[in-house]
């Protein structure tokens, strides 16, 4: 199972921001979008990301100055990436591992999806349920 299983299975959409955008204007796609974070990135090329956490940090540090601040000055980067042929279950470690829960998918140097924790979990839980499902007509040999 690699996580292109994943990307095959949903809108292929993935809202991405600038490195010029700033800290309101990110946050409040964020809020509006319902999402947790997003890639930042320049000519299609990942640079960063930017979380709720990321957030948090820089409101912290700034107060509502913040704000106005750039991605540029407060993205976590570099980003951690996964490729299109990484295994879920190497993802999912890797998330573990960094204490992050989101992952930018990209090809070479291009960006191609972005994955969330979720996401993740969510593929797990129903491949699980579909082989405990596939076991149990074996075992009643319908």
């Amino acid at each position: 199972m690699t996580i292109q299983a994943i990307l095959a299975d949903r809108d292929a959409s993935v809202y991405l921001v600038n490195r010029s955008d700033s800290v309101g204007t990110v946050s409040a796609m964020l809020a509006e979008r319902r999402i947790g974070a997003v890639p930042v990135v320049d000519k299609n090329v990942v640079v960063g990301i930017f979380s709720e956490r990321d957030l948090v940090y820089c409101l912290a540090a700034h107060g509502s100055a913040a704000l106005d601040r750039l991605m540029d000055d407060v993205m976590t980067s570099p980003a951690v990436t996964v490729s299109p042929d990484t295994g879920v279950m190497a993802a999912l470690s890797l998330m573990t591992r960094r204490r992050i829960r989101h992952l930018p998918v990209v090809d070479g140097t291009q960006l191609v999806g972005f994955i969330s924790i979720g996401d993740l979990v969510k593929y797990r839980i129903d491949r699980i349920e579909a082989e405990a499902e596939a076991m149990r007509s074996y075992i009643s040999g319908s």
